[in-house]
């Protein structure tokens, strides 16, 4: 079911009530309407725990030197976000949102507190083995849904999926390509960092793993278990889940986008609940968005993964939702507006007739993003 339409319409005829030119805000003004649609209330409340989980896992491909950095780096990842020191971790708290982080496929021991929810260790090497079996790929979409089930169930009100996996753009990359059928090199970013040489390695791989996805590319589950990895099955039953659950989510970079996409095939037309936090330097990350019909909130050339990309434009989510909820109304603030009460009803019209804000002809869609 999708964000409640009448409340959104609420808060569009709010909008035109407020003291400043009709669409002056741009998209915080459509942004603060999703999330009244999301809420289901006009005005909306602002996001009081919003949650950051990171999904860690990692991946067969990665022996193949398409990272700058060694596999044994997820493991010491995770352990630095458990203690509070990552990137997410800083941005995060200035945000103020909280962060957990699960081991979902990490190839090594972690905190048992983390591994509640551990498929197995590492996926396979996609480029000529499945990530998964069938059996895995099930019970890591069911543990995506329970993750998420456990979160709203304590309380957070916007979800916002990480991923921390050394490689991990790799199989994203595979599954953005597969589902839009688009040549590998016109998909293949630098991920880490990696060089030239690592470039065309990483583009080879890629194109090999696309060769054993594309019989299953309309099979969403044997997609997965061929070309994904548990941390993205895990992911895609996240996101699916959230949007059961009517809880927005702000998506992050390239592998959240991917898993994003498998996840509007689980729960068709999950994207309704879901804001782009950001465009990443990853060629298929636009390729995605575009696919999902989602407009960024922010380009700042980032490309960490972790969910900072989403975290950083949290605070500007929250300013959307304070400038709809806490503007003074011209009625309440004793403004005339002249003319424009005669044109009022005309203007309110033409505003909510066709942006592509979530409002117009993407009826459905979030906030361009």
């Amino acid at each position: 079911m999708p964000p409640d339409e009448a409340i959104r319409e609420q808060a569009e005829a709010r909008q035109l009530q407020l003291t400043k030119p009709i669409g002056s805000l741009g998209r915080l003004e459509a942004i603060a309407c999703w999330v009244a649609a999301c809420q289901g209330v006009c005005p909306p409340a602002p996001f009081v725990r919003a949650r950051v989980v990171v999904f860690a896992g990692d991946h067969g491909i990665a022996r193949n030197g398409v990272s700058a950095y060694p596999p044994e780096v997820t493991a010491q990842m995770v352990a630095n976000f458990a203690s509070g020191g990552a990137a997410v971790n800083v941005l995060a708290n200035r945000a103020g949102a909280s962060v957990r982080v699960v081991d979902i496929s990490v190839d090594g021991d972690t905190d048992p507190s983390l591994s509640a929810f551990k498929i197995r260790r590492s996926s396979g090497a996609i480029d000529r083995e499945d990530a998964l079996t069938h059996e895995e790929t099930l019970r890591a979409i069911d543990a995506g849904r329970a993750i998420a089930d456990a979160e709203i169930d304590s309380g957070a009100d916007l979800l916002i999926p990480g991923e921390m996996g050394i490689g991990n753009t790799t199989p994203a990359t595979v599954l953005i390509a597969t589902l839009t059928d688009t040549e590998p090199v016109a998909a293949v970013g630098r991920g880490t960092g990696i060089d030239d040489a690592g470039w065309i390695r990483k583009t080879a791989a890629i194109r090999d793993a696309m060769r054993r996805a594309r019989p299953v590319a309309r099979d969403t589950v044997a997609l997965l278990r061929t070309a994904a990895g548990a941390d993205l099955a895990a992911i895609a039953g996240f996101l699916a889940q959230a949007s059961t659950r009517r809880t927005p989510v702000i998506l992050d970079g390239v592998t959240v986008t991917a898993a994003a996409m498998i996840a509007e095939e689980l729960a068709h037309g999950a994207r309704s609940w879901w804001l782009a936090g950001h465009r990443s330097t990853e060629p298929a990350h636009t390729i995605a968005l575009k696919h999902l019909q989602l407009e960024p909130l922010l380009e700042l050339d980032m490309r960490l993964g972790e969910g900072s990309g989403a975290v950083t434009a949290l605070p500007v989510v929250q300013g959307a939702v304070s400038a709809l909820a806490e503007m003074a109304t011209f009625a309440e603030a004793g403004i005339s507006t002249g003319e424009r009460e005669g044109e009022e009803e005309t203007q309110s019209k033409e505003a909510s007739g066709g942006e592509a804000d979530g409002t117009g002809d993407q009826a459905g869609s979030g906030p361009t993003g």
